[in-house]
């Protein structure tokens, strides 16, 4: 065997025993993902996605980089996973379909009253019920309406690792941006709003957790967090549209 056959013999039994060593690490953050989302995804096909993102870490891995195989795993792990929920998008069109007419609804009531829109104004400016209307924000609840997914913590103070997915100066400054005015637009929230959106997101509470807290039954935290997405909606509108 010639050097550099051993060279790379060597380098894909390193590769394997990386895999190896943290497939666990993709089963534990794609059940974590899972208690964020709709019942339609399915726990495998986070972790195919997930593997093969611990896969490509394995493989592009550079200690001198100074992060932890694991740290560098987990992003690259946490952004297969989030990429296939993107690609496959569970949710039905008409879902998306009503969830942009309610934002318009409710965007335009904002601007003419100055004030936050109740869900009456908005059900009757859209010429259906209260009850179908709540069954609107309920089905927004699971659809993605539009990513307010974070990376952890950890990832923004992580050095740039490259993927193929590269940006550009404009595309960063942008995504800033937005990033910037949706971390406004949800302090604004009204009430219950902004508090479900910082014990969902903030807390990682679940919505039977939240109901709890709040004194309030799951279905009608799962409500309010519809509402407040579709509200979140129709003040980013300008932002959403470009990009």
């Amino acid at each position: 065997m010639n050097a550099h056959a051993m060279y790379s013999s060597v380098q894909n039994l390193d590769r394997e025993k990386l895999v190896a060593e943290h497939s666990d690490l993709v089963k534990r953050i794609a059940f974590h993902l899972l208690n964020r989302l709709p019942p339609s995804v399915q726990a495998e096909d986070l972790v195919q996605a997930g593997m093969i993102g611990l896969l490509e870490a394995a493989s592009h891995y550079d200690p001198s980089r100074g992060a932890s195989f694991e740290t560098y795993a987990g992003i690259r792990i946490r952004g297969s996973m989030l990429d296939e929920i993107r690609r496959s998008d569970w949710t039905p069109r008409s879902v998306h379909r009503k969830a942009r007419e309610a934002a318009e609804v409710l965007r335009k009531i904002e601007q003419r009253t100055g004030r936050d829109a109740k869900d009456t104004e908005v059900a009757g400016e859209m010429g259906i019920s209260l009850k179908e209307y709540q069954q609107i924000l309920a089905e927004s609840n699971s659809a993605r309406i539009f990513s307010v997914d974070q990376p952890d913590d950890s990832v923004s103070e992580q050095p740039n690792f490259g993927s193929s997915n590269t940006t550009g100066p404009l595309e960063e400054l942008e995504a800033g941006d937005f990033r910037g005015a949706l971390a406004r637009a949800i302090s604004r929230l009204p009430g219950r709003e902004g508090m479900v959106m910082s014990f969902y997101y903030d807390e990682e509470l679940n919505l039977r957790e939240i109901g709890e807290i709040l004194g309030v039954s799951e279905s009608r935290v799962c409500q309010i967090h519809g509402q407040a997405l579709i509200r979140l909606r129709a003040r980013l509108s300008d932002h959403l549209e470009e990009m």
